[in-house]
Parts: C-alpha cells; sequence; structure tokens
C-alpha cells in the first residue's frame, strides 16, 4: 500500500447502519428551571444547545437538500437523507423547549434572533452566479457541517458516558432528551464527513473550515452561558466564567477541557475517520430503552397497523 493510500481516512465498516428518524415528543411540566440540582452554571451551560441547535440544525437541514443532487454514491444518499429527517427533529424537539425556559422567566429570544441571524445570513445562500462560486459556498458549507459533527458526536458520545449528571438527580426528561439526540449524533457522526469527502476532502478546506466552526461554537457558547446566566430571574448576581466552566468538568457534569483539547488534533489527523471515536452499538442501545425513542416507535407502529387495518378493511 502506498504512503498516500495510507493516509486516506478508514472507515469502522461495522459501525454503519441505516438511519431512521424518530419522531419523539417530550413533556417539560415537571422539568425545574435549574435542572441539574443547586447547579445554574453547569445548567444553562448545556441549555445553550437550545438556544442553537434548532436554528443550527435546520440550516444543516438546508444545506444538505443543496447537496443531495450532487452525491454520485447510492448508500451515502440514503445515509444524508436518514440523516436529514434525523436533524429536522432534533431542530423541533430543542425548540419546543424554548417555551418553557420562557414560561419559567427566561425569555432566549433575543439570543435566539442573532442565532438566526448567524445561519440564514452570514451562512445562508448568497446571489451567487451557477458554476464555480455556487459550487464553492456549497462545498464550504458542507466542510463547516462536518467540523460542527465532529463535536456534536463529541458532545454525544460524553453524555451517553455522564453517569455524574444522574448521581446528582438531573431531570429525567432532560436527560433524556439530551441522551436520545446524544445517540442519534453518535448513529449517525460519519455521515458529514463522509459527504465532504465524497464531495471535495480537501484537506486544507478541512482546517479552514475546522477553525471558522471552533471559533463560532465557543464564540457562540460563552456568549449563550452568559445571557443565561444574566437572565436567570432566580439568581441576584448570575455571571459565567471559565473556572465554573473547568470545575464542572473535573466533576463530570461537564465535558473536561482537556478532553475537548485533544478532540482537536482527532479532526485535524490525515487519518481521522469520525467512526474511530464513540460506538455505534452503545447509541442503538440506548435509543432501544430511551422512553421517547420507545414511545416513538409505538406511534409509528400503531399508525402502521392502523393503515394496514384500513387497507385490508378497503379491500374486503
Amino acid at each position: 500500500m502506498s504512503n498516500t493510500a495510507s493516509l486516506r481516512p478508514q472507515p469502522v465498516a461495522s459501525e454503519h447502519i441505516p438511519l431512521k428518524p424518530r419522531n419523539v415528543a417530550f413533556d417539560w411540566a415537571d422539568t425545574p428551571l435549574h435542572w441539574i440540582p443547586g447547579d445554574p452554571a453547569t445548567t444553562h451551560t448545556i441549555n445553550v444547545l437550545h438556544l442553537i441547535l434548532p436554528a443550527g440544525e435546520r440550516w444543516f437541514v438546508h444545506v444538505y437538500k443543496q447537496a443531495l443532487p450532487h452525491i454520485r454514491d447510492p448508500r451515502l444518499r440514503e445515509d444524508v437523507i436518514g440523516f436529514i429527517g434525523q436533524e429536522a427533529m432534533h431542530s423541533q424537539a430543542h425548540d419546543d423547549v424554548l417555551p418553557h425556559l420562557k414560561a419559567q422567566g427566561l425569555d432566549p429570544a433575543p439570543y435566539t434572533a442573532q442565532v438566526d441571524w448567524l445561519f440564514e445570513k452570514l451562512l445562508g445562500d448568497r446571489t451567487l452566479p451557477p458554476g464555480r462560486a455556487r459550487k464553492w459556498w456549497l462545498l464550504e458549507r458542507v466542510a463547516i457541517i462536518a467540523a460542527v459533527e465532529h463535536y456534536t458526536a463529541f458532545l454525544g458520545d460524553w453524555v451517553l458516558n455522564a453517569g455524574e449528571l444522574d448521581a446528582r438527580g438531573a431531570d429525567p426528561t432532560m436527560l433524556d432528551l439530551l441522551r436520545w439526540h446524544g445517540a442519534e449524533e453518535v448513529e449517525h457522526r460519519s455521515v458529514a464527513f463522509d459527504l465532504f469527502v465524497h464531495l471535495d476532502g480537501g484537506y486544507r478546506r478541512r482546517v479552514r473550515t475546522w477553525a471558522t466552526a471552533f471559533a463560532a461554537l465557543v464564540f457562540l457558547w460563552q456568549r449563550g452561558v452568559r445571557f443565561f446566566m444574566e437572565n436567570d430571574p432566580t439568581l441576584l448576581d448570575g455571571k459565567a466564567s471559565f473556572k465554573e466552566f473547568v470545575r464542572a468538568g473535573r466533576q463530570g457534569v461537564l465535558p473536561t477541557a482537556g478532553d475537548m483539547a485533544r478532540s482537536i488534533p482527532q479532526y485535524l489527523s490525515r487519518t481521522y475517520h469520525p467512526s474511530q471515536h464513540g460506538s455505534t452499538t452503545q447509541a442503538v442501545a440506548y435509543l432501544a430503552g430511551s422512553p421517547a425513542a420507545t414511545a416513538a416507535e409505538a406511534r409509528t407502529e400503531a399508525r402502521t397497523e392502523a393503515r394496514t387495518e384500513a387497507r385490508t378493511k378497503g379491500g374486503s
């Protein structure tokens, strides 16, 4: 094998499974504002997901629908369609948390308006002539999504293994949302990178767009935590700090700064492939027992049985 071939990303074949969206629903009536008891800082650090993901994942879906006509591999095309379905559900599920936060005195609208602008205007469609310029902007956004998905898979793997959240008495409904979402991020963790490699795969573009995605995520996250802490009606002098983030990481209720730093050279390695990190088996096992996912599966089966019965009666 040549040196060039040996440096190509090597997927783990056994980690590939067909993807399907799960039409989940969550009841937030009993979820407190500080759903990690006694720890508003960690609660709000994780709550930033609800601010960023609805707009971000709608943007993923929008970009990938534009990419579909350029996909030549039938299996990858099916993976991308499954990815689109899952991301659309993620966006909706996190969006449904926002009215609950507002009802508890924390209106997210001022912050989400800024996030919407970022994805709809700054990273949205541009008036470009057909041809090279339009294709360049599509490839650039596909590469940014691949970089972001590296971190969503990292967070998904982390939350599936974050037993300290259970030990602290974190709200079970919020944990199920985070772990259902995290499990699906692990389940489809290779799709965005595989699409990037299929359409382009250039290493310089991978590095450049990683830097863009990482800087944007850090910027949005720290602003989101500050927004929550400063506007939390139960806190007299709510402030976000890096010290709190490090403390929570050491205690196991957030990822550690060291683990996040080590994820950077993983993605920038020329031999990186997302299937080399995380466990599809673990993700599927969680989804098989997730209250929201199993309820969604039961609803789907009930609808299928009802349609089958209706067709049977109609044909008799």
